[in-house]
């Protein structure tokens, strides 16, 4: 009867979740102008569970695929009768599983789901096992509400606890759950969003992954052909109910940092799951907006900051340490990404300005570390004026090259720069629109020099009306 009652209310808290989700939804972003950014995808090893952990290694390098999720009880080889994989291996048979993932040029970033059981002593048996493996993530789910225990061990350890959704009646299936026993802990534990075990509890993952915003450390990810059915089976991505096109673009918008490990439970396809995923992932690069591209200003346990960045002259950039946005303060000075020079590359990001007068530039292929004026004259600066004549107007290369029509938005609202810069030839796309097509790159206006190479530079020109930028990405031809 305790069995029943608990379903029941494990379902109407479903329920409520996904209504309040639901209502919440109204006033959610589009996700159809998200550009989705691209994810590290893993294989989850209960994938490939008719088979050997060997043969699971092979059969994701053949897939492509370069991060593997691995669970316990896993049988290691044909040619080790009885070893299993899990935190109990011997120090021989740790180190078979490393020299094969060093061999297929595959790394283990997960394990689960792992029971660690109620004790200090049988959680550290499974933390000592991660660390020595090189895992980032534990995927468990805890048989205890008070976490103070994963507090001290994900800080002592520097690894992830991700809270598995089984579908309901278990506790962990409605999202709200670890929302509100995540509340106030470390932002290394949270939810390890199955997707394919929400549908099949009623839930969403969209509206699941919006309420668990800031507290999903890891994924399983699986599209189903059904919603709201136990009996749902796992379809290639894109060609099920789970809309995976809105969970990336949703997954965008928070600057998830973690792994989607794909896990196929079909159990018609068990024998030969990959042609299945292999589908799923065209669907993915499909669907991937900055495929090969790196995000410049990125972001460490939940939070962006501005290393590799260095700044010369006067003023500075603030950043907001929750969205990695970026905003100019006080005199003309340069924000610059000192880890590489670019030679042949795109750049895209986003900016606004505060007003009409707001004044700044992005700089191309700054050849030498700033340490005077110098830079103005060896650099190409894409400029933003609004206000300014067409060859210092925004989109114009500055002071050489004019802006052949104004597709800014206006004050306070976010555009879209594309700047490609192959060769000599430069190409600035302003939302969509092209405003300098293919210009053949040669020094003019101020610009006395010219670099193949160089850093990548933001100015910061006034605190008056200043400029803001997010979303800085480069993709290296």
């Amino acid at each position: 009867m305790k069995k029943i009652l608990f379903g029941m209310a494990a379902l109407l808290a479903v329920a409520f979740v996904h209504a309040q989700t639901q209502k919440a939804c109204k006033d959610c972003h589009s996700y159809k102008d998200v550009r989705i950014r691209e994810f590290p995808i893993a294989m989850q090893c209960w994938t490939f569970r008719k088979f050997t952990f060997e043969e699971a290694v092979e059969k994701t390098k053949a897939l492509g695929i370069r991060f593997l999720e691995a669970y316990p009880g896993q049988p290691l080889s044909e040619s080790m009768p009885g070893a299993v994989f899990g935190q109990d291996m011997t120090a021989e048979q740790r180190r078979w599983v490393k020299s094969k993932l060093a061999e297929a040029g595959i790394r283990l970033v997960a394990f689960g789901v792992v029971s660690i059981g109620e004790t200090e002593e049988s959680a550290r048996k499974v933390f000592d096992f991660g660390r020595d493996m090189g895992i980032e993530v534990i995927n468990t789910e805890p048989s205890f509400d008070d976490w103070t225990l994963l507090d001290r061990l994900v800080d002592e350890y520097n690894i992830k606890v991700s809270i598995h959704n089984h579908p309901t009646p278990n506790k962990y299936a409605d999202p709200k759950t670890v929302l509100g026993l995540a509340k106030g802990r470390n932002r290394r534990i949270g939810s390890g969003a199955d997707t394919g075990h929400w549908m099949r509890s009623g839930v969403q993952p969209v509206d699941a992954l919006r309420l668990l915003r800031g507290r999903v450390v890891h994924c399983h990810l699986k599209d189903l052909d059904k919603f709201g059915k136990k009996d749902a089976k796992d379809v290639p991505f894109g060609s099920g109910e789970a809309n995976i096109r809105d969970i990336f673009a949703e997954l965008t918008l928070q600057d998830y940092n973690g792994y989607l490990s794909i896990e196929h439970e079909n159990p018609a396809e068990v024998d030969n799951p990959s042609p299945s995923i292999q589908k799923g992932l065209e669907y993915i690069a499909g669907i991937t907006y900055y495929r090969g591209y790196q995000p410049l200003v990125r972001h460490w346990g939940g939070m962006y900051n501005l290393h590799g960045w260095n700044h010369y002259g006067p003023g500075h950039f603030l950043i907001n340490a929750e969205t990695g946005e970026l905003t100019g303060q006080d005199g003309m000075g340069l924000l610059w990404f000192s880890e590489k020079k670019f030679k042949n590359f795109i750049l895209e990001l986003d900016y606004k300005c505060a007003e009409v007068f707001t004044n700044s530039g992005i700089f191309l292929r700054v050849p030498e570390v700033p340490a005077s004026d110098g830079y103005i004259y060896q650099s190409f600066e894409i400029q933003i004026s609004d206000a300014g004549d067409p060859k210092h107007m925004t989109g114009a290369v500055y002071d050489a090259f004019p802006a052949s029509q104004k597709a800014f938005t206006e004050p306070g609202k976010w555009n879209h720069f594309k700047i490609t810069f192959q060769g000599n030839l430069l190409s600035v796309e302003l939302n969509g629109e092209t405003v300098v097509d293919k210009w053949a790159a040669a020094p003019a206006g101020k610009v006395k020099s010219l670099s193949p190479e160089g850093y990548i530079g933001l100015q910061n020109h006034d605190s008056r009306a200043p400029v803001y930028f997010k979303n800085i990405y480069v993709k290296e031809l």
